[in-house]
């Protein structure tokens, strides 16, 4: 029999660590998130961040191309 007096220890970890980072506020039209659809305000975010996530991955795959050169032995 187990002891009431232990805290039961959970199997697996937590699904989500932080919440959204999404503000209650649509930065687009300016009204609550919650009160209607969204899906013409993502679509124009989407389009203002592309440039934004296009550099960002230049970026990364730069990175990447220079540990894997770091990486390469010596001849």
């Amino acid at each position: 029999m187990a002891n009431s007096t232990q805290p039961i220890t959970s199997t697996r970890p937590r699904m989500a660590t932080h919440s959204l980072d999404l503000p209650a506020i649509c930065d687009i039209c300016g009204k609550a998130r919650s009160n209607r659809n969204h899906a013409t305000c993502s679509k124009i975010r989407q389009q203002r961040k592309n440039v934004e996530w296009d550099t960002y991955m230049a970026n990364v795959a730069a990175k990447q191309l220079q540990r894997a050169q770091r990486l390469r032995p010596l001849r």
